[in-house]
């Protein structure tokens, strides 16, 4: 289990790391001086993980060898209300207990080009839990008899062999032939929508004229939309394509700021807010410091969602909108700078300096290493400065990396900060889901433990024969205690 090994190396790593800067010559700190901070998410729902739910066991093959681990449902919190059940989508490494989680569209997830990626949102619509009559669900499986815990287990076995390939079969044998019909009846079905974004996280212009439009695309019925708290005191409204202060919008809704002529640069915000269940087949992917496995939604309460979208303006010079989003095609971040003023704006981004001409817009391709912490800081004209977090999770566990952790790049490259140039001359409308094998890894994990502790003792062996004489005497170690990490989920209840 060699690439295995790797993996769990590299996310012991990225433990012990964080919160370190880790893109080589690409990314830099947000100093103290940052105006704002935000992550590359587009929206949606935010969530901590509790804990599992419901689960069996499966059996997972790999290299000749076979390892016994947990499947099923867990659970999580979404930020001010609602709970969401998840199924793991990485077979081989753990989803960590209380790690943040937040809602993505696939082309930000492992599952960016997984050709079966339809498939498993077919598998999650046809079993449990948005099926839980499982009187039924076994008779049309030919399972025998069901119960919570063999139906989620089997459900997550047919995951995992469509987001791993990997050859994995239920202990339980009810639960086998469940995990067997799903797989075999999965058909490609398209990516759900999001529950909430906003097709532009950031927009600019001139004082005296709208900015926008910013497209609200949403699966529930009606959007409350809540300017910054700066808006009321500049007298910039949040408005709608007719021109008219704007309160509640619905999917399909144009929004723009409107900035009194006169008034002095600045900025401002606005959220969108709503109540709705999150649509089966949304992909979770962590965010904040810690590695923790992709996660797929299988079912949703009413949850509270929310976007937000930032506007800036002056009355001459460069007016930068800058946002980030991350691009796994490219095993980077897409740095998006578009200037709305009539001067250049020029900016530094990883050590390189850039300038991009009034009207222009320009894409900027960041490395970032897999399952490793990113800040990534853009500083420029009339003290601008915005910083982008998150990680970077695009590579399923058997992945092979090269040694420095970076995927390779394609594009114009500037000196040796490894950005990826796109340049256009309009500005960009982006429109816009268990258990997850921690018994597998646990194996690895304290081999990769007993290895440090008697390569530790053997030094120590060597200094005390060195320095003292016939064994007396002797030394104390201090174990070195790294930043902690969300605990790691155990394997069955």
């Amino acid at each position: 289990m060699t690439s295995v090994r790797r993996r769990v190396v590299s996310r012991l790593a990225a433990v012990t790391l964080t919160p370190g800067l880790l893109v080589a010559g690409a990314v830099v700190g947000a100093g103290p001086a940052a105006a704002e901070d935000g992550s590359t998410g587009r929206g949606g729902a935010t969530a901590t993980l509790n804990g599992q739910k419901t689960s069996g066991q499966a059996v997972v093959h790999k290299d000749g060898k076979e390892v016994t681990t947990g499947a099923g449902l867990f659970e999580m919190s979404v930020d001010d209300g609602g709970m969401l059940q998840v199924y793991g989508v990485d077979v081989h490494n753990p989803v960590q207990k209380l790690a943040r989680y937040e809602e993505v569209p696939r082309s930000a997830s492992s599952l960016h080009d997984n050709r079966h990626a339809g498939k498993i949102r077919w598998v999650l619509r046809h079993s449990y839990p948005q099926v839980n009559d499982l009187a039924k669900l076994a008779k049309i499986s030919d399972a025998g008899r069901l119960t919570p815990s063999t139906a989620a287990a089997g459900t997550q076995v047919a995951i995992w062999r469509f987001t791993d390939e990997a050859r994995v079969e239920a202990v339980d044998p009810a639960a086998e032939k469940l995990a067997d019909y799903l797989e075999r009846k999965a058909k490609n079905t398209p990516e759900p929508n999001a529950s909430l974004t906003l097709s532009k996280p950031a927009v600019a212009g001139e004082a005296g004229e709208l900015f926008g439009p910013i497209t609200v695309r949403t699966t529930a019925p009606s959007v409350t939309i809540v300017p910054g708290a700066e808006a009321s005191s500049l007298d910039v409204d949040v408005v709608g394509a007719d021109g008219e202060p704007i309160t509640t919008a619905r999917d399909g809704s144009k929004l723009y700021f409107d900035v009194p002529e006169g008034v002095d640069p600045g900025s401002t915000t606005l959220t969108a807010q709503a109540t709705t269940s999150v649509p089966v087949g949304r992909v979770f992917t962590g965010t904040g410091e810690h590695a923790t496995s992709p996660t797929i939604l299988a079912g949703s309460s009413p949850a509270m969602v929310s976007a937000t979208a930032r506007a800036n303006w002056a009355d001459s010079g460069a007016i930068p909108a800058v946002n980030g989003r991350k691009n796994c095609a490219e095993s980077g971040v897409d740095v998006t700078t578009t200037n709305k003023g009539d001067g250049p704006f020029r900016f530094s981004l990883g050590g390189e300096d850039y300038e991009i001409a009034p009207g222009e817009t320009r894409t900027l391709t960041v490395p970032v290493r897999e399952d490793q912490p990113y800040e990534i800081n853009v500083a420029g004209t009339g003290g601008f400065d915005r910083t982008f977090s998150g990680i970077l999770d695009c590579q399923p566990s058997g992945a092979e990396e090269d040694g420095s952790g970076l995927a390779p790049q394609t594009g114009e490259q500037s000196g040796d900060s490894s950005v990826s140039t796109a340049t256009t001359g309009g500005e960009p409308d982006d429109v816009n889901l268990a258990e997850t094998g921690n018994s597998s890894n646990t194996p690895l994990i304290v081999g990769v433990a007993v290895g440090l502790l008697t390569v530790g003792a053997v030094a120590m062996l060597l200094v005390r024969r060195h320095w003292s004489k016939g064994g007396e005497g002797g030394s104390e170690t201090e174990e070195a205690q790294s930043e902690a990490a969300p605990e790691p989920v155990d394997g069955a209840d």
